[in-house]
């Protein structure tokens, strides 16, 4: 489930909703590639830091493990909500990386053929066609396109060993 702008705000510090904000629909469109992917080790440094605080505190609370240091910071009571912003954040960010990867390879394609489709025109074009097969020597004899039947091995003796097992029953009657 998506979490709500609003509830971000709620769950970050300033400087981390700034960096999250930036992830949001108007104002990554307006971003570089490179600023997006400056940010993304920040957020993913976030992103496993909140994992790391939510593990400890689910080992602490099974009763696994010992309190961590003297203090958790403040906002490590949320850190599974906390988590999921960041989570969705990378999401947005490495969506909106790879559209804009796949935008510029379809342009470099787009542009390469039409640098091939110039080269062809401005080639040379053949004066006169091929001339093909002729007649000098008279009529050759063509090749059979057709291929020959062939019998699938386990089928073949079949019809005559079935005349053989008939005579010998008739054999054995009498």
């Amino acid at each position: 489930m998506s979490i709500s702008s609003r509830s971000e705000q709620a769950l970050l510090s300033h400087d981390e909703n700034e960096v999250v904000k930036t992830t949001h629909h108007p104002a990554i469109m307006d971003m570089t590639p490179d600023d997006l992917r400056a940010n993304r080790p920040r957020l993913r440094q976030m992103y496993e830091k909140e994992r790391t605080l939510a593990w400890q505190k689910r080992r602490e609370v099974r009763g696994k493990a010992e309190p961590r240091g003297g203090s958790f910071p403040g906002t490590a009571e949320r850190s599974l909500s906390r988590k999921q912003v960041f989570a969705g954040a990378l999401q947005r960010l490495n969506k909106e990386i790879s559209r804009l990867d796949r935008l510029a390879a379809r342009s470099a394609t787009a542009a390469g053929a039409h640098r091939a489709l110039a080269l062809r025109k401005a080639g040379e074009a053949a004066k006169h066609p091929a001339p093909g097969k002729s007649a000098r020597s008279g009529m050759k004899a063509k090749a059979s396109t057709r291929g020959g039947t062939k019998v699938n091995p386990a089928k073949v003796g079949r019809v005559s060993q079935a005349t053989k097992n008939a005579q010998a029953a008739r054999d054995n009657r009498t």
